[in-house]
């Protein structure tokens, strides 16, 4: 049966997180948890499991929470004005009520505003973001907002315009390899103009534009080999054929598709349910819907990759209606993480090695 996880309400739950009749067992089988971010309603959601075998699910409070980046033992997060730094608190073998790990936020770096977008973390620990704002890669800096990495050969000049909607990165061999923006524009949020089929895929080592003639597309991943990336207004899941120059659809998404993770041979991809504005309007999503006859739907959906089939999900409904990313936790069974509304960050306190003499 379906497991469900909601917040108490007589009519109708603020909050409800119900996943299909093999997810837990799914994530069991991967050794491994998920963690998410909403984009609108601020919330940074770490779902595990239980030792009875139940569905595990924390959250907790952020500002516009976005770009995501996870391992074992730490967590990256972009946020309304900042970009967080989590590092796990317990020590292996280690348990705090019942979770494995502890995700504690010990560093932020004062961005300001400037919508960061996707977040990783290079081959030689550096950080690194889509800038989506100023219309480039940047990295954090210990005396200024940003330090420019990389801008696409169309942008002209670095301003506070979202010219073209920079929104996502991929790493290949631990080095920035990919990006995805909306349009090649270069002019105030001229992006908005080319969602239906302005998107275009940069190489970043060449300045070469791989692809273009896509939709909104968000999230390229380097997977087993392959340049994955959701073509996210023509409701598509799939990789790139560099061969034939072309984006190979693997499977339908149905909703607004942002956030990508892999474990083994299988995709986890977010879907959202489109807002109600001309952002995300007039798209090819919008038909395919109508086309299958089914709403759009807020989720996180588990693909096959060898089939194209969605064979698990976790579906999220009441306040939250729009995620951005996801990641996947490898090894770890069921996490936590602590926040600022609450008193447990004063009374969480681990002590660093001592100096070596």
């Amino acid at each position: 049966m379906e497991q469900a996880v909601s917040a108490p309400d007589t009519t109708r739950p603020e909050l409800e997180l119900t996943g299909s009749r093999q997810f837990t067992s799914w994530l069991h089988e991967q050794k491994a948890s998920l963690a998410f971010t909403t984009y609108q309603s601020g919330k940074l959601f770490l779902i595990g499991m239980r030792e009875d075998g139940r569905l595990s699910v924390f959250e907790r409070t952020f500002n516009r929470c976005m770009g995501l980046w996870g391992g074992e033992q730490t967590l990256y997060m972009s946020t309304l004005y900042q970009l967080w730094r989590f590092e796990n608190a317990l020590k292996l073998g280690e348990t705090h009520d019942g979770y494995d790990r502890l995700y504690v936020p010990r560093l932020a770096w004062t961005t300001g505003d400037i919508d960061a977008h996707d977040v990783m973390v290079d081959g030689a620990g550096r950080v690194i973001f889509a800038n989506t704002l100023f219309s480039c890669l940047a990295t954090v800096s210990d005396t200024h907002s940003f330090a420019p990495l990389w801008h696409p050969p169309y942008v002209t000049r670095l301003a506070a315009e979202d010219r073209c909607h920079l929104n996502g990165l991929a790493l290949e061999s631990g080095a920035p390899a990919y990006v995805t923006a909306v349009s090649r524009s270069d002019a105030h949020e001229a992006w908005r103009d080319h969602r239906r089929d302005g998107g275009v895929l940069i190489d970043v080592r060449t300045n070469q534009i791989v692809l273009d003639g896509l939709s909104m597309p968000h999230s390229p991943r380097m997977h087993q080999g392959r340049l994955w990336l959701l073509d996210s207004g023509n409701a598509g899941f799939g990789y790139v054929d560099f061969k034939r120059g072309r984006f190979e659809p693997v499977a339908f998404c149905p909703g607004y598709a942002r956030g990508l993770a892999f474990t083994g041979d299988f995709a986890v991809v977010g879907l959202s349910k489109p807002r109600q504005n001309k952002t995300f309007s007039g798209l090819a999503l919008d038909d395919q819907l109508r086309e299958k006859n089914i709403e759009a739907r807020c989720q996180l959906q588990v693909i096959d990759l060898k089939r194209g089939d969605v064979v698990h999900s976790l579906r999220i409904e009441g306040v939250v209606t729009e995620l951005y990313d996801v990641v996947v936790l490898p090894g770890v069974r069921r996490p936590m993480a602590l926040g600022f509304k609450t008193d447990e960050i004063r009374r969480v306190i681990s002590i660093g090695s001592w100096p070596q003499a």
